[in-house]
């Protein structure tokens, strides 16, 4: 992820089992200055306890989950938003 940033402009990140336990990634995240967003295949809030706890959300611009192998589709759609919206916008 460090690399990332200068040679790309926005990250689409499936955490997966690290989403509940990587200070790492979520460190990783907010260091590289580029907006990113979080997709899971499985809706985490559906699954056991320890599943709805994420810790990388709080680097990503926003969170989808539950669509199976459509949520990363939906994450390339919300980073072409982030990218194009004005600036400024609640959007």
């Amino acid at each position: 992820m460090q690399g990332a940033a200068g040679s790309y402009d926005a990250i689409v990140i499936n955490p997966a089992a690290y989403t509940h336990t990587s200070v790492a990634i979520l460190d990783a995240l907010l260091a590289v200055g580029i907006p990113s967003v979080e997709v899971h295949m499985t809706n985490i809030y559906g699954r056991e306890d320890f599943r709805r706890t994420s810790l990388t959300t709080a680097a990503a611009r926003g969170q989808i989950c539950g669509f199976g192998a459509y949520s990363y589709i939906l994450g390339l759609e919300a980073v072409w938003h982030i990218l194009t919206a004005p600036q400024n916008t609640d959007h």
